[in-house]
């Protein structure tokens, strides 16, 4: 294909093919975000190291990222280290620039990028701190060059930053959110360009207190993570920091809140607008307070450690719908389960996420109840009983569930679960479950049965009668498949 055919290829026209030129830890990052959402990603770096570093990441983002969800991701994408810039960006339908921060490197980058890539490719810079029409400087086609400043871990963290400039494509803009709603991420328009835009700007702040909080001998490093991790920081990763301070303000809320606190911002607590010289002193004792917080642990130590605590709290919040967990299934809900062949309908596909271990490293069984329940629900949507059915009253309710733990099943590990329809009439439905390994070694099963209901009487009811004839369609479809040894009588 010639450089003018891509050219003449539609924004909404892509092959999902991202180029990540800069593989650090941000640059890596996007490749895992793109690779482990069915994007194939050509990786341009020079560094003699960069395919180490760049595997590890991905390595985390293998372990972490699946775990978010309870269904599973797209098959992964084909991971491409290229020589030449030319080369990495030459098919891609988004071009992801993460080099160093330097204006004089971007600029060269960004006019290869330009050079070597088809018309119709979205550039992004990770830049956290230049504006968009900084890095048009002097390009050839700027329209297509924005900002999409992620955060660390980008496997993980949704949030991204876009700015444009009054260059910017308004076409370009458009695309480049869908591409990254459809990875998972949850873009953030900026409406203004400004130097570090948004949330580089309130880290700055709380790094700038920090520093002199060190300085000045108030506190050491963990105890000012302590204050964050202990304190506000919960507080933020739920509900932000307006929302937060609108709470504090009681029933009068907000104008209340300010009323009462405005006036601290006048007296002299803070030194925003000064920073401590970063002196060998200073540097030297911030170094050996890290060393003495977290040293004896290895940096690869506490990559998992962070992730598997943001995958512990972010599935804690999608439990709740709020805040990302709310981002997390809403992205979920694009791959429903459906049942279009005639035999069991499979209702789970899923990799164990790490808050289901126990203390004995192995799924706790008040998780296989939680897998098959997930799995009845499956089942549920596919004869007509979705949520908009139980919104409208009525639904169905296990009264009794059977499980046999035939094997281990760990966190990190992917599992797949079959259900057939054993007995589908009138007020009764009856499942039989199967939990597997992806290469079908059985982990467990489940038979359950449960009642249909009217939520307003909280009594038994026939289901309506689109449901009830999908019911008995899938009921005498999977009659033709023998029920294997580990299911019991009705």
């Amino acid at each position: 294909m010639t450089r003018d055919d891509r050219n003449r290829k539609g924004i909404g026209k892509m092959t999902k093919t991202a180029a990540i030129i800069g593989g650090g830890v941000i640059g890596g990052g996007w490749a895992a975000r793109f690779l482990l959402n069915g994007w194939n990603v050509c990786i341009f770096d020079p560094a003699p190291d960069a395919g180490q570093k760049i595997a590890a990441i991905i390595e985390n983002a293998r372990h972490a990222l699946p775990m978010l969800y309870d269904v599973m991701l797209p098959a992964q994408g084909q991971l491409t280290f290229c020589d030449t810039i030319a080369q990495a960006v030459s098919d891609a339908d988004w071009v992801q620039e993460s080099v160093s921060e330097r204006l004089d490197l971007k600029h060269q980058v960004l006019g290869e990028i330009l050079q070597h890539s088809a018309g119709s490719a979205l550039i992004g810079s990770s830049t956290s701190g230049f504006k968009p029409s900084q890095l048009q400087q002097g390009l050839s086609d700027p329209g297509r060059i924005f900002v999409a400043h992620p955060f660390n871990p980008v496997y993980l963290l949704p949030v991204v930053e876009i700015v444009a400039s009054s260059l910017s494509a308004p076409e370009v803009v458009i695309a480049a959110k869908a591409v990254l709603e459809d990875i998972g991420m949850r873009p953030l328009v900026v409406r203004k360009e400004i130097d570090a835009h948004i949330a580089d700007r309130l880290l700055e702040a709380v790094w700038r207190e920090a520093l002199w909080l060190v300085k000045d001998d108030i506190a050491t490093t963990e105890e000012i993570d302590d204050v964050i991790r202990y304190g506000f920081g919960i507080r933020w990763a739920q509900m932000g920091l307006f929302e937060t301070y609108r709470v504090a303000g009681g029933d009068a809320g907000m104008k209340h809140f300010i009323s009462q606190f405005g006036p601290c911002l006048k007296w002299p607590w803070t030194k925003l607008m000064d920073v401590p010289e970063l002196t060998n002193e200073l540097i030297d004792k911030i170094a050996s307070q890290s060393d003495d917080q977290s040293g004896h642990l290895t940096i690869r130590q506490l990559e998992r450690l962070r992730d598997d605590n943001l995958v512990a709290i972010m599935r804690a919040l999608k439990g709740q719908d709020s805040a990302v967990g709310a981002h997390l299934n809403n992205h979920e809900a694009q791959r429903p389960v459906t049942a279009d062949g005639p035999g069991p309908i499979t209702t789970i596909e899923r990799t164990i996420p790490v808050d289901w271990a126990d203390y004995n490293g192995h799924m706790n069984e008040s998780r296989y109840g939680q897998v098959f329940s997930d799995a009845a629900d499956a089942v549920m949507a596919a004869i007509g009983a979705d949520r908009a059915y139980v919104d409208g009253g009525l639904s169905y309710f296990t009264v009794d569930i059977r499980i046999r733990f035939l094997a281990e099943t760990h966190a990190g590990q992917k599992i797949i679960v079959r259900s057939r329809i054993k007995e589908g009439r009138g007020k009764k439905m009856q499942l039989f479950h199967e939990m597997v390994q992806p290469d079908g070694t059985l982990l467990a099963t489940g038979e359950q049965v449960l009642i249909h209901v009217d939520l307003g009487t909280r009594r038994a009811c026939d289901p309506v009668p689109h449901v009830l004839a999908k019911l008995k369609d899938l009921a005498n479809a999977h009659a033709a498949f023998a029920l294997p040894s580990e299911s019991g009588g009705s």
